[in-house]
Order: C-alpha cells, then sequence, then structure tokens
C-alpha cells in the first residue's frame, strides 16, 4: 500500500513536470516554429540540467552529513564562483575577459572549483583528520575569505566593469551560452555515474556513520568519492548559469516531505522533479505570463531562504 502511494505520488510529479515543460515551449510561441522551439530548447536544456545538478548534490550532501538544513553553498562554492570573476576581471579586465573563448572559461571554473573542493578534502580526511564538522567549518570560513576578497576587488574595479561583474553575481537563464551546454551535459552524466553505481549504499550511508561502517560500507571511501561527485555537480551548475544557495534545500526539503520516505531511488528523482517543475515553471510564469525579465532565481532563493528559517526554528523547538 505505502509502495502504491509513493509510486502515485512519483508519477504525479512526472506529469506535472511534463505539463510545466509543455508550458514553457508553447504558450506565446507565435512566429516560426523552426526558430522558437530551438532557441526555447536550449533555455530548458539549460535549466533541466541545472536542476538535476543542484537536486542530486543537495540530496546527497544531506545524507552525508545527516543533515537536512545544510547544502553544498555552505563550502563556500557561491563565494569562490564571485572570487574566480572578480579576480578575473580585477587583473586582465573586461575586455582581455571577453576575447577568451567561452569554453576555456567555463573549464577554468569547474576546474578551479573542483580542484578546491578536492584538495580541502584530501586534506581533512587525510590521516587521523577526517571530521565532516571540521570540513563544514573550514568550508564557511574560506567563503568568508573568499567574499571580502571580492568585495575588496569590487570596490577598486572600473564602475563599467562592475556593473557585468554584478549580473554573474546571480543565477540568470536568459542568457543561456550553447557553446557550454554539450561539455557541461557531458562532464555531469559521467559524474552521476558515480552516484548511480553508489544509489543502494546511500539508504545504509544514511543511517549514521557507526551504523553504516558495522553494515560493511568503507564510510571513508564512499564519502569522498560523494564529496567529489557533488563538488563536480555544483562546480558544473554554478559555472554554467551563476551561484544558487537556497534551491538545493527547497527542492530536497519538498522531496522528502512529499514523498515520505528516505530511500534515495525515490527522493533523488522527486528532488529532480521539484526542481524541474519550480525553476521552469517559475520561468513561464514570469516570462510567458506576467512577461517581466526578472530572473527566477531570485524568488526561488526567497522561497528557499524562508524555507531555510522555518526548518531552523522547527529544529530549535525541538
Amino acid at each position: 500500500m505505502v509502495k502504491r502511494i509513493v509510486n502515485w505520488r512519483l508519477a504525479a510529479l512526472i506529469v506535472l513536470a511534463v505539463i510545466t515543460v509543455a508550458a514553457f515551449m508553447l504558450i506565446g510561441a507565435n512566429g516560426k516554429w523552426a526558430f522558437v522551439l530551438p532557441f526555447r530548447g536550449v533555455k530548458l536544456a539549460t535549466m533541466l540540467l541545472v536542476a538535476f545538478a543542484i537536486a542530486v548534490s543537495s540530496v546527497l550532501f544531506q545524507t552525508i552529513t545527516h543533515n537536512r538544513i545544510l547544502t553544498p553553498a555552505i563550502m563556500g562554492f557561491d563565494s569562490l564562483y564571485i572570487f574566480i570573476q572578480a579576480t578575473v576581471v580585477f587583473c586582465f579586465g573586461l575586455y582581455s575577459m571577453g576575447q577568451w573563448p567561452a569554453g576555456a572559461i567555463f573549464l577554468f571554473e569547474v576546474v578551479v572549483m573542483t580542484t578546491f573542493a578536492c584538495l580541502l578534502f584530501h586534506w581533512l580526511f587525510s590521516g587521523a583528520m577526517h571530521s565532516l564538522h571540521l570540513m563544514m567549518l573550514v568550508g564557511i570560513v574560506c567563503g568568508l575569505l573568499f567574499r571580502s576578497l571580492s568585495s575588496f576587488m569590487i570596490r577598486v574595479i572600473d564602475p563599467n566593469e562592475f556593473l557585468v561583474l554584478q549580473d554573474r553575481m546571480f543565477a540568470s537563464f536568459n542568457t543561456v551560452r550553447t557553446d557550454l551546454l554539450l561539455i557541461a551535459t557531458i562532464t555531469v552524466f559521467v559524474a552521476s555515474l558515480i552516484g548511480w553505481q553508489l544509489r543502494r549504499t546511500y539508504d545504509v550511508l544514511a543511517l549514521g556513520r557507526d551504523t553504516a561502517i558495522n553494515l560493511g560500507v568503507a564510510y571513508r571511501k564512499v564519502v569522498l568519492q560523494t564529496l567529489m561527485l557533488i563538488a563536480i555537480l555544483v562546480s558544473v551548475s554554478t559555472a554554467l548559469v551563476g551561484p544558487v544557495t537556497f534551491f538545493g534545500l527547497l527542492v530536497s526539503n519538498l522531496a522528502y516531505m512529499f514523498m515520505k520516505t528516505d530511500r534515495h531511488n525515490i527522493i533523488v528523482p522527486a528532488a529532480v522533479l521539484f526542481a524541474v517543475i519550480l525553476l521552469v515553471g517559475g520561468q513561464t510564469i514570469l516570462e510567458r505570463i506576467l512577461g517581466l525579465n526578472t530572473a527566477v532565481s531570485v524568488v526561488i532563493e526567497f522561497v528557499g531562504g524562508l524555507m531555510f528559517i522555518a526548518l531552523v526554528v522547527k529544529k530549535v523547538r525541538q
């Protein structure tokens, strides 16, 4: 009975996601379909890729940290992305940066963010020093450092360069770089294969460190592999559209509350579907119905922030 209810709920999310995608592609599609559909299709593909990366990385991060309030943003990825952008503009200038190939900039950002995460994970999990709490604390400190350095460089650069840099501080789907979509998709697909092979292990890992070890899980190895997977997914998503802080927190907790289960083969697809519904649906409402140019990420981040506050208050009362 319970399994049937879960399946029906998952099917309802699939239907709603399909309706949302169809609405985005068809509402207001006036003119030549040969131009409209490919143009919207590229933007849709970007949103689907980002929704998948953020949802999967958030659920897995909450699994290994055993805390549904945390997201990978706590590791300072958003701050590091802004720091990279500010450093490049500060050192080379906006004009020189514009001469670089878009693919090279994308790979540079992904490699830097992933390398930072790998070095941090290797340092904190090497030898006798292996603590997720210490890792998160160091991530918060590094995030504050990157944000402070970025603020300093932003204050001294040219005002015109600041206006361009300011646009990159917020996630945006209005300007999609089609030449980066293929390489981003391949990267996310390859990284997801790692998580797919560990899908059954995560259910055991969610029971706690000691329980997982007693049940035969190579805890340290699995956690390190998962952290690498999360680093790649978050790095690709951030480099593709910009930093997103609370979106993963929102979709992962909605998935847990709606599905009423902890099984990852249900929670991960549900979180991805919620991410697609909110991201694509929000973009459809803002663009097609309200006719606004506001970035949907701003609205979703606001709702996610409210969700974060509600979860913190609920946990404090408990």
